[in-house]
C-alpha cells in the first residue's frame, strides 16, 4: 500500500515522464529478477552466483528496457 510519502514522489515526477520512468524501473525489476531465477536454475547456487548473475541481468536490462518502452507506447495506442 502506498504511503503518503510515497505519492509524494510520484508528484514530484512530471506527467510528460511518468511513463518513461515506469518503463525504466519495469525493466530493471522485471530482468533483475527473472534473470536471477534463471541463473539459478541452470548454474545452482554456487559461489559465484552474484557474478553471473549480474552479468546475464546487464545483458537482460539492455534488451529490456527499449523492448518495454516500445511495447508500452504501442499497446498503449492500440488500446485508446
Amino acid at each position: 500500500m502506498l504511503g503518503y510519502t510515497d505519492l509524494c514522489v510520484i508528484r514530484m515526477i512530471s506527467p510528460k515522464h511518468r511513463k518513461l520512468v515506469f518503463s525504466f524501473f519495469m525493466a530493471l525489476l522485471m530482468s533483475g529478477i527473472m534473470y536471477f531465477l534463471i541463473s539459478v536454475f541452470n548454474v545452482g547456487m554456487v559461489a559465484n552466483i552474484m557474478t553471473l548473475w549480474l552479468q546475464a541481468w546487464s545483458f537482460a536490462f539492455v534488451v529490456a528496457l527499449p523492448a518495454i518502452s516500445i511495447l508500452s507506447l504501442v499497446l498503449h495506442k492500440e488500446s485508446n
